[in-house]
């Protein structure tokens, strides 16, 4: 009897320690994944960031109002980079 128990036993902590294994190995790539998006956001962030700076400078000098052509095309850049800059993270 004690034989079956300690059978049954040995089966429950291999069986234990498989899956305890395998949650393990599956967490650690949820967080390697979890990181590299992270590092991506953070870098599409500061590129929003960067656009949106020399975006502000160009707009400054007033260089593309006089064309009608690409004054247009100018402001529909400066539409396209307003809703980019909703999704900056403020860091």
């Amino acid at each position: 009897m004690l034989e079956i128990i300690i059978g049954i036993l040995g089966v429950l902590v291999v069986i234990l320690g498989y899956t305890t294994f395998n949650l393990l190995r599956k967490n650690e790539k949820a967080e390697d994944i979890i990181l590299s998006q992270n590092i991506f956001i953070n870098k599409l962030s500061e590129q929003i960031e960067t656009s949106q700076k020399r975006l502000e400078e160009i707009d400054e000098k007033g260089t593309f109002q006089g064309d009608d052509e690409i004054g247009w095309f100018f402001n529909e850049v400066k539409i396209i980079q307003n809703d980019l800059s909703r999704f900056k993270i403020d860091q």
